[in-house]
């Protein structure tokens, strides 16, 4: 019958980090299919859950950023939990937390929380290829009312990279091969067993 997929367990868990746009949530969706002991939680649908169902812009314009960040710190610190077998898809701004001003500053505390049982991934793309996929979107309301989407993603540049284990620089590449660098360097890092099985 020849060979069968193997699906290694998954001592700890992945977590998919990087801005709007950056193709966290498809390259996660190949992920999960190429291994089924993964369970896939969304960040932005479970903040979306505990908001009976609100669509993102609704949240932000109820309660702000402010509102959605309490709410997507509540999601994470729940998420993060899990002591393996999950794979967490990221919103864009899971990295950055507001001050009693209301200014992006690193979150110590959800990075932190993401990083104890998991192994995080920086998915890098330029700032130009994030605003040409944002621009037309209507279900990614505006980062602030202050400063340009460029400016925002300049700022959480370093903070991405200070917060991932890891980093993959996308480039031109396609998805399927961003899910099977990802998926091979997290094998790598949790030391899993990866040989094909051989039917009867």
């Amino acid at each position: 019958m020849g060979e069968r997929a193997v699906h290694p367990e998954l001592p700890k868990n992945l977590v998919l980090i990087g801005g709007r746009g950056c193709g966290k949530s498809s390259i996660a969706k190949r992920i999960a299919r190429a291994n089924r002991r993964f369970m896939l939680f969304s960040l932005d649908a479970l903040v979306r859950y505990e908001a009976g169902g609100a669509t993102i812009p609704q949240i932000v314009e109820r309660e702000g950023w402010k509102g959605f960040r309490k709410r997507e710190w509540e999601v994470v610190r729940k998420v993060a939990a899990f002591e393996g077998e999950a794979l967490i898809d990221t919103g864009g701004g899971v990295v950055a937390e507001l001050d009693s001003e209301g200014n992006e500053r690193f979150s110590e505390k959800k990075v932190d929380a993401l990083r104890r049982h998991g192994c995080v991934v920086y998915l890098s793309r330029s700032i130009d290829v994030l605003e040409a996929k944002v621009a037309s979107d209507p279900n990614r309301p505006a980062l602030s009312s202050a400063v340009s989407f460029r400016a925002v993603m300049e700022r959480r540049e370093p903070w991405y990279r200070k917060a991932a284990h890891h980093v993959v620089e996308c480039g031109d590449r396609t998805k399927n091969d961003l899910a099977e660098e990802v998926l091979a360097w997290f094998y790598g890092e949790v030391g899993a067993r990866t040989e094909q099985a051989t039917g009867e």
